[in-house]
């Protein structure tokens, strides 16, 4: 199969693209092999994404293991938490097209053969899955993973997470709840890097990207601090390769029926309601579009089996779990 990359490494014409890959430190020997993109939305201020290196490490790894060379590029991320009730919160949504025009634009620019996507909260995932899908490369997402659930004072009672803080706030407003108290759930309800503990929507649309089967197995619940997910990651660079070998590409997987049965999924595990938004944008752009008709359809036939937080007090490591 000719690979994308010859484009860019093979043929006397090629010589200076040669040139520059050799700056970064690229062997002779590695520009015979497949050119892997390895996107990543990895920052300081997202929890969800501050741990990004570590997987983004793994999935190189991942990727020279099964034969291929890996190239991270990163792209910019907007936390919906920390944007909202300001200014901030307009350029959340439009930050989801920004990311899905940067990856067009990195992968396209530099012609490579597969990409891998990391991304963890709210708008990314989708951004990155449109990205994906425009182009149609073989493609596996890994996501940082869910942070783990706060406690209550002494450990007992129901989990906390950030929805505590919001509900908190309303509460020592209206006198329920002392400053004293809303101090200790705002230094304990998140207290760990990954994406909020509770089926918001970042944990939504990594469940859904395993649905869709666009990720491995466990990479909506799998928490962003266990080893399990940095060798979730590395399996997630080897998984690349073994695509790219079959010739299966993104919108091979992310099908009318892949796209059903991701919302069969999210009426089955009560997912945020922004996945409406991202999963009918996901299925325009993969060329089987959904109405809301479709939508209501599948919320009338499927059960609602999953109550988690913030519908309910579980956090989603018990789904994990």
């Amino acid at each position: 199969m000719q690979r994308r990359s010859s484009a860019v490494t093979e043929g006397v014409a090629r010589a200076p693209h040669r040139s520059l890959l050799k700056a970064d430190g690229i062997t002779d020997e590695e520009l015979e092999r497949p050119l892997v993109a390895v996107f990543n939305s990895r920052n300081d201020i997202i929890p969800g994404h501050n741990n990004l290196d570590k997987i983004a490490e793994a999935v190189k790894a991942g990727i020279y293991l099964a034969g291929g060379v890996p190239f991270e590029i990163g792209t910019i991320g907007v936390c919906d938490g920390i944007a909202m009730n300001h200014d901030g919160m307009h350029y959340s949504l439009v930050s989801r097209e920004v990311i899905a025009d940067s990856l067009e634009c990195a992968v396209q620019g530099h012609a490579f053969d597969a990409l891998v996507c990391i991304p963890n909260c709210d708008k990314i995932v989708p951004g990155m899955l449109l990205g994906a899908l425009r182009v149609n490369i073989p493609t596996v997402f890994v996501s940082g993973g869910p942070m783990l659930a706060g406690k209550q004072p002494g450990g007992c009672g129901p989990a906390t997470d950030l929805n505590t803080l919001f509900d908190g706030a309303a509460q020592v407003m209206n006198g329920t709840m002392t400053e004293d108290e809303l101090k200790y759930y705002e230094d304990t309800a998140c207290p760990t890097c990954g994406s909020c503990s509770g089926m918001f929507t970042a944990n939504s649309m990594n469940c859904l990207c395993e649905a869709l089967g666009i990720a491995l197995p466990g990479n909506g619940t799998i928490p962003a601090v266990y080893s399990e997910r940095i060798r979730l990651a590395k399996h997630a660079g080897m998984k690349v390769m073994e695509l790219l070998e079959q010739g299966v590409c993104a919108r091979d997987i992310v099908s009318a029926a892949a796209v059903h049965n991701a919302m069969e999924c999210d009426m089955a595990f009560g997912g945020s309601t922004n996945t409406v938004l991202h999963l009918t944008a996901i299925a325009r752009e993969a060329g089987c579009p959904i109405t809301m008709d479709d939508w209501d359809a599948a919320s009338a036939r499927t059960p609602h089996l999953v109550k988690l937080a913030p519908s309910g007090p579980r956090p989603l490591s018990d789904l994990y779990e």
